[in-house]
């Protein structure tokens, strides 16, 4: 199988298995999925999910995020992991909102991209998910299994990223990244029984 088929394969199992994909983060509008991505940094999603209903009754806009004292955010966010810097971004985030953008999330990588707490990957999934624009988010999820299934050769995320853009077509990028993820969850984890996943088996028979 050659490159290009692989993905045409991945492409197509992926959409057999999740013809559906739901946003795997709780929220309600582009503020409350900006806040969850970035609580999400090397934590699980489950975990944000846990946590931030609290942290959303106390502060599901900029304006009341900012109003919060940094000790009053770390004290909502404990249970994850980064506590004192995530907090610190969030109180800043929500202020420079606020202050720069009327307190709505900008609708651009550049303007997402300057907040604090707001990389590439967050400014993707909010980008693509919040506002539908075209964008491939790569987690170590993603990394991974697009290396097993040698889709890439990319030694980071950034380099994995580009390959993914030129492998899927752009019209399905949106979803084939969460199908990804959650075919690592489900079928393929980082740790523990491969077993069950049939795809990367599928791609190397002989």
């Amino acid at each position: 199988m050659t490159k290009k088929q692989r993905a045409e394969t991945v492409l197509r199992e992926l959409e057999k298995l999740y013809p559906e994909v739901p946003i795997p983060l709780d929220h309600k509008d582009p503020f409350t999925l900006l806040v969850a991505v970035a609580l999400s940094a090397q934590t699980t999603d489950k975990k944000v999910n846990q946590i931030s209903p609290k942290l959303f009754e106390s502060a599901d806009t900029p304006e009341k995020m900012a109003k919060l004292e940094f000790e009053e955010i770390r004290e909502l966010i404990k249970e994850i992991g980064l506590t004192n810097q995530k907090a610190k971004n969030l109180k800043r985030m929500s202020e420079i909102l606020v202050e720069k953008h009327a307190g709505i999330v900008p609708q651009t990588f550049e303007e997402l991209e300057e907040l604090p707490g707001v990389g590439h990957k967050t400014a993707s999934v909010v980008m693509s998910q919040a506002f539908g624009f075209p964008a491939f988010p790569v987690d170590t999820h993603i990394h991974r299994l697009m290396k097993q299934w040698k889709l890439t050769e990319g030694k980071n995320v950034a380099e994995t990223e580009k390959d993914a853009k030129k492998l899927f077509p752009e019209n399905k990028w949106n979803k084939v990244h969460l199908q990804i993820i959650f075919y690592g969850r489900e079928y393929s984890p980082a740790r523990g029984n491969r077993d069950k996943d049939f795809l990367t088996k599928m791609l190397f028979e002989k």
